[in-house]
């Protein structure tokens, strides 16, 4: 049995936010290794044929009573995002350019932007709201805007995104556990199993 937990993620999914909220736990318990998979999740659904719940007016608002209650459960805040959806590409970007180049803010990194997004509900598809956010957590923002730019980390976000689809991600998060693959946060007691 694999000891790795691969976690294909995109700041963008509400229920990525939640898995995220509890994976560090599920990899201590089991004695796993979490690795983070960037991924662009706009091109894995465009890849797949594969689109959003929210999309869908009844599942939507399933959905969005869904979250609140794996909310309540794992004890975490989530607040939907009063800007959703917003374009992940330049965040998922600057994600990846701190996971090559400076993974000891990686964590951090992350931490900020998921807790802007669904905790503080601020609108991170506008540059100016991003770089307060980055300021505030003691990033520099011009820097993160060149990582995003930068060609090799463009191409590496456009790769994991090629292997997800590949592998059969058509959605997020998604765990692998060796070749197994599981989607959706509310599957975690799933991967758990895998990995123990």
């Amino acid at each position: 049995m694999s000891k790795t937990l691969e976690f294909f993620f995109d700041l963008g999914s509400p229920a990525t936010y939640l898995a995220y909220t509890q994976l560090p736990a599920l990899c201590a318990e089991t004695g796993a290794q979490l690795v983070y998979r960037p991924m662009l999740l706009g091109g894995v659904f465009k890849a797949t044929g594969n689109a959003s719940p929210i999309m869908v007016p009844a599942k939507g608002r399933y959905m969005l009573d869904d979250l609140a209650r794996y909310a309540k459960r794992y004890n975490v805040t989530l607040r939907f995002n009063p800007h959703f959806p917003i374009n992940t590409l330049v965040l998922m970007r600057a994600i990846t350019g701190m996971q090559i180049h400076q993974p000891e803010r990686f964590l951090d990194f992350i931490d900020c932007l998921f807790r802007a997004l669904w905790v503080e509900g601020r609108h991170l598809g506008d540059p100016e709201v991003v770089a307060s956010v980055l300021s505030e957590q003691g990033f520099d923002p011009g820097q993160v805007l060149a990582l995003s730019n930068d060609e090799a980390v463009k191409n590496t976000l456009k790769d994991n995104t090629e292997q997800a689809v590949k592998r059969g991600v058509f959605g997020a998060p998604s765990f692998f556990v060796g070749d197994q693959l599981f989607f959706g946060q509310d599957r975690l007691d799933f991967v758990r199993e895998a990995l123990s």
